[in-house]
Order: C-alpha cells, then structure tokens, then sequence
C-alpha cells in the first residue's frame, strides 16, 4: 500500500516516528506556542495601536498588560530612541511594509536593554489588512559588541579610523606592498590655523572644523583608501598601489574642495597643509611617513594650503 502523502515517516536509530501534516492548530495551541515563545511577541489592530503582548514582553518590563496596551508600552523606550522607533513604525504601518528596527527598552529592573523588533503586516484570506505583529529579541551584546568595535578603530570625534587601527592597515598595505612589489603612497595633513579657530571661536568650533576636514577628505577618497585622524588637528591618508602622480591629483582635488567649506558663516577659510611621500616595497612605513611629515612641514611653512612632496 502506498504511503499517503500527508504522513511523514521520519527514522532515527531504526525507530519509526511519524508526523502528521497538514494538520491545522487550534486557536488554543496557537496561543500555547506564543505565549511560550522565549521572543517577545506583540500584536497591533487597524489603528496601530497594540492590543496584545505574549508573557515574554511583561515579565520582561515587569508590567501587566494593562499598562502596555494601546501607546502604553512607548512609556518603556528610551527618550533618545523614541522619534526613530515612531518614526519606522508609522511609516512602515502607513505603507503596509515589514520593518526591523532596534531600540533601547527598560526592563524590569531599571536597566535600558537593546531590542531587536520586527513588525509584519497581518492579512485575513481575502488580502485585507488587519495590522502587524511583531516578535523582538534582546541584543544588548550584539550591540554593545559593535560598539566596542567602533571605539577600537574610529576616531568618536570625526568617524575617521583611530590612529591605532590605522596603524594596523599601514601594517598590513605593508606587508602586501613586499607581496606583490607595489607602491603606496602616504599623505600627512594638517589644518591651517587650528589653534587660532580654537583661540578666537573656541573648542567646539575647532572640533566642527576636524569633523568638516575629515568628511570632505573622505568624500575625494577611493574606496581603497584609508583615512585616520593621526592626532590632534593631523589626518593621514593611506593609498594603496598608487603613483606619486595620482597623489597629487587627489590632493590637489582635496585643496579645493575644502576652501568651499564655510562654517557656520564665520568667513573664516579652512585650508590644509600637505606632505606627500611614497613607500617602496623594500623599504617600511617609517621613513615614508618621516618624509611626509618634513613635507608637511615644509608646505606649512611656506604659507599653507598647498603640499609638497618628500
């Protein structure tokens, strides 16, 4: 006799067990399996109000679902989350699309937890909308993980790499440059005038300006480029396989773009100090950057806003 197609004979260790398929739950085991979930599950109608939350959410936040119906659970977000969690939830609700956002809840022992949340629209047999449900999971070390990364090896100030991590990549284009006997070429930069932006504006203006340098630096770069801050008011950048030629190019391309840059309308121009060298593929990072750092030095001292090669 042929096996029905809705049985599933599945054998482990020469023991039969069988499972049958198509079998539909009842509402009843529906509600067993969701409030057991280890996910926090939640549930909004037509008006994008939440009208459910499985066990999981309240012994999460400590609270009966009284309390976190309707718009009361927006009461457990952080306040610096709350615009960018409306704001997905909304328009996702709007447009009748998934979402996934993350944002901080406070548990029920006071503590702010990372949440991963993803909402789906609900639809009945004829493709009506009903409203979403929503399952969230806690990612407080996933997140805090990147974090931890950032700080590792970006700059907090600008976003650029961190002069430690950015020692890593002169070690390793280093390294390939021995590999494969290419060039690379290092530009050492610094701001014009710093110390007077600090002096007549004060410390928050001078940070506007690293942060103005950095993002206009960046957006001249090729995607195999590195740029670090290198410290204080000093970026480096980083050209893997690149000419002396081509250096000078995106230098060039860089002097002027900046001298574009007006902040905060203090007509008070912002210009760079450049020294260019190259490493060869016999010789280390040291005396390339030793060489860019006396060009450097050089094109400052002949006026700024200009560079000059070592």
């Amino acid at each position: 006799m042929m096996e029905p197609l809705f049985l599933r004979k599945i054998r482990t260790s020469g023991v039969v067990k069988e499972r049958w398929l198509g079998v539909k739950l009842t509402g009843s085991e529906y509600e067993a399996i969701v409030e057991a979930s280890p996910n926090m599950i939640w549930r909004a109608g037509l008006d994008a109000n939440c009208n459910y939350f499985n066990e999981t959410w309240l012994k999460f936040t400590g609270k009966p679902l009284e309390e976190e119906v309707g718009a009361g659970w927006l009461e457990g977000v952080h306040p610096e989350d709350m615009d960018a969690c409306m704001n997905t939830y909304l328009s996702s609700f709007r447009k009748q699309e998934p979402f996934e956002m993350e944002y901080r809840l406070k548990r029920h022992d006071g503590l702010w937890r990372w949440i991963n949340d993803r909402g789906v629209p609900v639809y009945d047999a004829n493709h009506t909308f009903l409203g979403y449900i929503g399952s969230c999971v806690d990612v407080t070390e996933r997140v805090e993980g990147r974090k931890l990364i950032a700080l590792a090896h970006y700059d907090k100030l600008t976003g650029v790499y961190n002069r430690n991590y950015l020692e890593v990549l002169i070690d390793y284009e280093c390294q390939r440059s021995r590999r494969e006997h290419s060039t690379a070429v290092y530009i050492l930069i610094d701001v014009d005038h710093f110390k007077y932006f600090n002096d007549q504006y004060g410390h928050d203006f001078g940070d506007k300006v690293l942060f103005c340098v950095a993002s206009t630096i960046t957006k001249k770069l090729r995607d195999s480029d590195y740029l670090g801050r290198y410290g204080g008011d000093e970026f480096l950048i980083l050209l893997p396989q690149t000419s002396l030629a081509d250096a000078a190019l995106i230098a060039e391309r860089i002097l002027a773009e900046i001298s574009l840059q007006n902040l905060e309308n203090s007509n008070e121009p912002i210009s760079l100090s450049m020294g260019i060298a190259e490493q060869n593929p016999k010789s280390g990072p040291k005396n390339a950057l030793k060489n860019a750092d006396e060009a450097m030095f050089r094109a400052k001292k002949n006026g700024g806003n200009q560079f000059a090669f070592g």
